[in-house]
């Protein structure tokens, strides 16, 4: 067995399956028996589904040596969020109410994984019903940060994010509500993506037409998430927002990326009257001096918005319609985090709601005035690197030793707006700061220039050439 195939990204794994210089069933083998020793420490699993894995994988070596056609991603393990449907294994949104729920049918992301060739190995953790910017529930526990056992691995698709970082899957499922992916792709040091609204259909949405969440990929580099992108885009009966879509390869306009030379870029460090950790900005800075040795010119951009008042009226009336039942009849069950959530809705009238939709509109054409003339923002992913393990939503946080309020208004400001807009966005690593937590780097494109946000990042990606980088694995 080739060594050490537990680091191999997706598309070199995936070609080394075609040429038959490793087989599916070493490079399942290979990975199972690295989240066997990895998962004891951090604990990023709920369901591993070993079993079937490897069924899967003795199936997939049988269609390579009978010489069928193999999708994109043949015999290369993927993970998925326990908030998306998978036929057969369980389903449990990360709540003790839910852990003997198994669907009948996988998500329309899965589905067309799986068709690709891609083997699901198990399901990673969530915070219950994915409500929060940080991974820990009930049913399971704490999921530490995958470069640092006393920090916070984000949230709410930590469990995806510190899987991929640890290698144990070159490919995991997310979801991203707020920034679910961005947020603990910046913790951890991989590549999140938040695609433009429809590109990936989610057959799980209840509100198909005010939707702000989404099914994503989460990766280790730019081109395995173009690859998980080509296999799960495309028009779908379930999801208004993908109809009409035109195909994109994804993966050929990342292997087109060259530079950035005549890309415009507008940069913004945070918000008006939100403060960005010394470090993080310097690493931002430094980004910004790779976009201008590529070839492209930055310019700063003003922004003037708190959108975390927006986002939860809007989040948590759809929350309180949803769960509010769950709590009634389970709250003993619930964390009290999640039912404190739930609870607060109470106080939004149909008023406030339909006002807050509104501004959501005034909020998109807010982001449409920043790209116009550019082609790109860019800003941190987060104002400073991760948290220390077990802080709480409604806690306090300090950036460079001062308190700040709300960690959703202060820690994240950069990564809710593009969840109400529909815009895509990107978070990829830039840097490390003083205690080896990684730094990211949020890219924003147009409406529908998911592909070209990827070429940028790729170009990137190569330039900060942190790749090599891995946390430490005892």
């Amino acid at each position: 067995m080739p060594p050490e195939l537990w680091k191999w990204p997706a598309a070199e794994l995936a070609r080394a399956i075609r040429c038959r210089r490793v087989s599916p069933v070493e490079a399942t083998t290979a990975i199972l028996a690295h989240v066997a020793a990895q998962q004891p420490r951090l604990n990023c699993f709920i369901t591993v589904c070993a079993e079937q894995a490897l069924a899967q994988a003795r199936a997939a070596e049988d269609a390579v040596m009978r010489g069928d056609a193999l999708g994109a991603l043949h015999g290369v393990p993927f993970s998925v969020k326990d908030i998306v449907n998978t036929r057969g294994v369980a389903t449990t949104f990360g709540a003790v109410p839910m852990r003997d729920n198994v669907p009948a049918e996988d998500a329309v992301s899965v589905a067309r994984l799986r068709r690709a060739g891609a083997i699901l190995i198990g399901k990673t953790t969530t915070p219950e019903f994915g409500s929060k910017g940080f991974t820990d529930a009930p049913l399971f526990g704490a999921t530490p940060n995958a470069w640092s056992p006393r920090h916070t691995c984000g949230g709410s698709s930590g469990g995806a994010a510190v899987a991929v970082a640890a290698g144990m899957a070159p490919l995991a499922v997310a979801t991203d509500g707020g920034g679910s992916t961005r947020i603990p792709a910046a913790c951890n040091g991989v590549v999140g993506i938040k695609q433009t609204i429809g590109v990936v259909p989610h057959s799980q949405a209840l509100d198909l037409f005010g939707n702000q969440t989404y099914v994503t990929p989460t990766t280790r580099t730019v081109m395995d998430t173009a690859l998980m992108l080509d296999a799960m885009a495309g028009p779908h009966p379930c999801d208004p927002w993908s109809q009409g879509r035109a195909a994109v390869d994804y993966a050929q306009a990342v292997r087109e990326a060259h530079d950035l030379r005549g890309k415009r870029f507008r940069c913004n460090v945070a918000p008006h009257g939100r403060r960005v950790s010394a470090q993080v900005e310097q690493a931002f800075r430094q980004a910004l001096r790779h976009i201008e040795s590529l070839g492209g010119s930055v310019e700063p951009f003003e922004a003037q918005l708190d959108i975390e008042p927006l986002w939860r009226t809007v989040n948590h009336t759809v929350w309180r319609a949803r769960f509010a039942p769950l709590v009634q009849q389970h709250g003993d069950a619930l964390s009290a985090t999640f039912r404190r959530q739930i609870e607060s809705a109470q106080d939004y009238s149909a008023l406030d709601y339909q006002n807050a939709m509104f501004a959501r509109s005034r909020l998109f054409h807010t982001v449409q005035g920043w790209l116009d003339g550019a082609d790109f923002l860019v800003m941190p992913t987060l104002t400073r690197t991760a948290l220390p393990l077990g802080t709480d939503i409604f806690d306090r946080m300090e950036i460079d030793g001062a308190g700040m309020g709300d960690i959703r208004a202060n820690w994240y400001p950069w990564t809710m707006p593009f969840n109400m807009t529909g815009h895509p966005a990107v978070s990829i690593p830039c840097g490390f700061d003083s205690e080896r937590l990684p730094v990211g780097l949020q890219i924003v494109a147009p409406m529908f220039c998911d592909a070209q946000m990827l070429q940028a990042a790729a170009c990137l990606e190569t330039s900060f050439n942190l790749l090599q980088a891995w946390p430490d694995m005892p």
